[in-house]
C-alpha cells in the first residue's frame, strides 16, 4: 500500500458487507456521512437494490483500501457526499448527498 492518503486513522471502524469481503463482491457505493456531534461514518457497498442487514459487518478502513485500492481515490471524499460507479472499473462518480 503507497502513502495513506485518509484523514481517519487506518483502525476508523466502517460498515460494509460480507459479500463484498467473503462473497466476491465489488465496491460499487461509497458515502461519507456525518452523523452529527461531530462524528462522521465511512459506508462501503455492492452494487445491490437493497442491502441485507444480516450481511452487513464492521472492518478497518485500512482492509477497505487494501480489498480495493480505488477507494483510496475517495480520501478527500467531503461529509455529506457520496461516490458510486458502475462497474468495477468504471470512474467513481460523486454527489453531495441530498
Amino acid at each position: 500500500m503507497t502513502e495513506w492518503k485518509f484523514e481517519n486513522p487506518k483502525n476508523t471502524a466502517v460498515i460494509s458487507t460480507r459479500k463484498i469481503f467473503r462473497g466476491g463482491g465489488w465496491i460499487a457505493y461509497v458515502s461519507h456521512d456525518d452523523d452529527g456531534d461531530d462524528n462522521e461514518s465511512w459506508q462501503f457497498y455492492g452494487n445491490e437494490a437493497e442491502v441485507d442487514q444480516d450481511d452487513l459487518i464492521l472492518v478497518a478502513l485500512v482492509e477497505v483500501v487494501e480489498l480495493d485500492g480505488t477507494v483510496a481515490q475517495l480520501a478527500d471524499l467531503p461529509l455529506g457526499w457520496r461516490a458510486w460507479r458502475d462497474t468495477k472499473s468504471s470512474p467513481w462518480k460523486r454527489e453531495k448527498i441530498t
